[in-house]
């Protein structure tokens, strides 16, 4: 990468650009989620390159991106309509206009995380819902790389989420990392109700690439995990949450 690109990536995330199983078996739990609100309109809160806004598209309703990287938003704009380059804490959208929100490993990028969920919650119609990725804690890797000695260190770093949450902020204070009870925190006294939260492992498509049947087993036996106390050590939170 260069270093602009490392800037950005450490800024924003580094979206999916190819679409694979991981990204097909999230699709499938959102897919679930959703139910018939997949025919209504939806946003998605932080598109990047616009992967779920395409594969969310041919179910029948009217999906939306929004994207704060210009550049991102420019090029996805090129092929889908209606994508617009703003803030998640400012939603350009009127009170109560979509079904369905989406908001895929986004959350711990913005500025305000607390102003990013009230904004999806105000823009969502009564019986809409949102669904959320979010990095967990508990993983043993942090993704998002980490600043040491002034430096960005871009990559999957062992331990760092384990830390005591100030030091792990020094190293990572580009990025958030959530626990359950900082996800109800952030909904606390709004006027929903969680319908689903669970932690979800990987899919581990690179892993299966380099390694073949070796990487299927492992992620077999990761996924299987999650029905587990050990789900603690999932990769994401997914939470599925419904405006009263």
């Amino acid at each position: 990468m260069t270093e602009r690109n490392l800037e950005k990536a450490a800024l924003c995330g580094e979206p999916s650009y190819v679409w694979r199983a991981g990204q097909q078996r999230r699709l499938e739990m959102i897919l679930r989620a959703a139910g018939d609100r997949i025919r209504g309109k939806i946003l998605e809160n932080g598109c990047g390159v616009g992967m779920y806004v395409e594969h969310l598209s041919p179910f029948g309703g009217k999906v939306y991106g929004l994207e704060y990287d210009f550049e991102r938003a420019a090029e996805t704009g090129q092929r889908n309509p209606g994508i617009l380059n703003a803030a998640g804490e400012y939603l350009p959208y009127a009170d109560s206009t979509f079904d369905l929100i989406l908001s895929h490993e986004v959350l711990e990028h913005v500025a305000g995380d607390g102003l990013a969920i009230k904004e999806m919650v105000r823009v969502l119609k009564p019986g809409g819902r949102v669904v959320i990725f979010v990095p967990n804690q508990g993983y043993p890797f942090e993704t998002h790389g980490i600043y040491w000695q002034g430096k960005y260190h871009f990559g999957n770093k062992l331990f760092v989420n384990y830390l005591p949450r100030a030091w792990r902020d020094r190293l990572a204070p580009h990025v958030r990392v959530y626990s359950g009870r900082d996800l109800e925190k952030l909904f606390a006294d709004l006027p929903v109700k969680i319908i689903e939260q669970v932690i979800v492992f990987g899919a581990y498509d690179n892993l299966i690439a380099r390694f073949g049947a070796f990487g299927k087993i492992l992620r077999g036996i990761l996924q299987a995990l999650e029905k587990t106390p050990l789900k603690w050590f999932g990769l994401s939170h997914f939470w599925v949450v419904e405006k009263q």
